[in-house]
């Protein structure tokens, strides 16, 4: 779909023209994903059972714990869980009982109408890198600022592939802790018309977040839609903290989506084998998402899974692993198996740079997300050094390659157009298919194209400065920012958001910790 706004040069006719209309810059969204390939089906039938069966134990018998949340024990006691302290023990079967009305699909409504989201079914939302407190810009690392947040968040707007703002693009550290979601949730809201995440690091500023919403738009709106996806994180291993589990009741009790979501670095927070770890992640989420239906049933939410390996030798993260690739496989059937939509994936990396290793990485997970069934992918593109570092090239990369998971996931046509026996005749023995009808209908569409990476010749790379992938992208990025225009939007809106987070910041201290 094509945003209104258009930037055009003066063309001549032909071959000028032709090159005029590859050079302008216009701002697209694409549709969000709807797979045309088959889900990879890792786990048999006898492994998903043993791993449903032994998380049902661990619930049972193990229990979780729900610290400092006295209003969450009593929902749990009311439910018939067995509560000893702050430790919950959840019968075998009343998790998953409760689960069954949570939705397995919804759609999360965009301000701008033609940008909203399905998320679940066969759908596949991408949504940018989240949390980071450093941002990389060119050989420049440093702590993120609020200027760099609405840079990332004008680029998420200007990425044709990308269809989610996203959330905490980056963590503006020269913004008060307490006051800053106000100005990230501002900027989401106002520099693009995506549709954006709401605050998790405490409850008020959930309800703030909720609130805004009401402003942009309507009360009545929001009262009876999901305008709002938010991320919430469980303190693996079983664990769920007052903070995140508030969030998640001012959500739940307003019918926001949240990504119930286990936070695991395997042979840290989780068993080093997979089945042991898809044991854990499926018993963290069966216990948060029936905690969100206790809260109000008909809560949309979201079945996450962000699940790493660790170096033996370092103890850091890895990523784009084989054995992460399994998990995120096997817990993209779990999810199935609930009627769930799915959270997981991303372009994720240990990298330091935009560099070789950085791409395999992000590959390898990108493409696993892809062929997993993954409705919602947070972290989709500028995600570097294990999620400390938002890049602004690796973004720009990132979302190019955003255009490959689009073309992979349509299929394959086989309809006349596709079977081409109309060019096969033209062109016959020892011709050529450049200039034949069937090439000259199909060419602009035939092949997904990169707007960074460089095919041209040798000579010609040279001459324009051999630049490599991470100058092309710093030279993109330039380029998107330099021709971003805001999206409209209605005067007294903006006004009553602006006045709205003019009166909340008044209302409180800044507090840096």
């Amino acid at each position: 779909m094509n945003e209104a706004v258009e930037r055009r040069r003066t063309r001549g006719g032909g071959g000028a023209a032709r090159r005029a209309e590859r050079t302008t810059m216009r701002i697209e969204t694409a549709r969000f994903i709807e797979r045309n390939i088959p889900n990879m089906e890792l786990l048999n039938e006898e492994t998903l059972q043993i791993i449903e069966h032994n998380a049902e134990t661990v619930l049972e018998e193990i229990g979780v714990n729900f610290v400092n949340n006295p209003a969450a024990l009593d929902r749990w006691r009311e439910a018939g869980a067995e509560v000893t302290g702050e430790r919950v023990r959840i019968p075998r079967g009343l998790a998953r009982e409760l689960c069954k009305t949570a939705p397995s699909k919804f759609t999360q409504h965009a301000r701008n109408p033609e940008k909203s989201v399905e998320i679940g079914g066969k759908s596949l939302v991408l949504a940018p890198v989240y949390g980071p407190p450093f941002v990389r810009e060119g050989s420049s690392r440093r702590y993120a600022t609020m200027t760099d947040f609405e840079k990332f968040v004008k680029l998420g707007y200007m990425s044709k592939w990308l269809h989610h703002s996203g959330g905490t693009v980056c963590e503006p550290t020269d913004v008060p802790v307490n006051k800053r979601h106000l100005d990230m949730l501002l900027a989401h809201m106002t520099l693009s018309d995506k549709p954006f995440m709401g605050s998790v690091t405490e409850p008020a500023r959930a309800q703030d977040s909720v609130d805004m919403c009401k402003i942009l738009f309507g009360e009545g709106f929001v009262a009876e839609n999901t305008v709002m996806t938010s991320l919430v994180n469980i303190n693996s291993p079983l664990t769920f903290d007052d903070t995140m589990m508030g969030a998640l009741e001012v959500y739940a009790a307003n019918m926001q989506a949240a990504i119930i979501s286990p936070f695991i670095v395997g042979g840290a927070m989780a068993p080093v084998s997979v089945t042991g770890t898809l044991t854990q992640v499926l018993a963290e989420v069966l216990a948060g998402v029936a905690y969100s239906q206790l809260v109000r049933k008909g809560a949309p939410v979201i079945f996450g899974a962000f699940v790493t390996s660790i170096d033996m030798n370092s103890g850091a993260p890895t990523f784009g692993t084989p054995e992460a690739s399994q998990i995120l496989y096997g817990a993209g059937q779990l999810a199935r198996r609930l009627n769930l939509p799915f959270r997981s994936g991303g372009g994720l990396c240990g990298s330091k740079l935009p560099d070789a290793q950085a791409a395999y990485e992000t590959a390898n997970t990108l493409n696993a997300a892809l062929l997993g069934g993954v409705n919602f992918m947070l972290h989709a593109c500028g995600w570097l050094e294990g999620g400390l570092v938002s890049s602004f090239e690796k973004f720009v990369m990132d979302a190019d390659q955003l255009g490959a998971l689009h073309k992979m996931a349509e299929g394959v046509a086989n309809d006349e157009n596709a079977q081409a026996m109309d060019a096969l005749r033209e062109v016959g023995p020892g011709g050529h298919y450049l200039g034949c009808a069937h090439t000259q209908a199909n060419f602009k569409q035939a092949f997904w194209r990169t707007e960074v990476l460089d095919y041209k010749p040798f000579e010609t790379w040279e001459e324009e400065g051999a630049r490599d992938t991470q100058m092309l992208a710093s030279a993109r990025v330039d380029k998107l920012l330099g021709n971003y225009t805001q999206p409209e939007m209605d005067p007294g809106v903006a006004e009553a958001l602006a006045a709205y987070v003019a009166r909340r910041k008044a209302e409180m201290p800044d507090a840096f910790v």
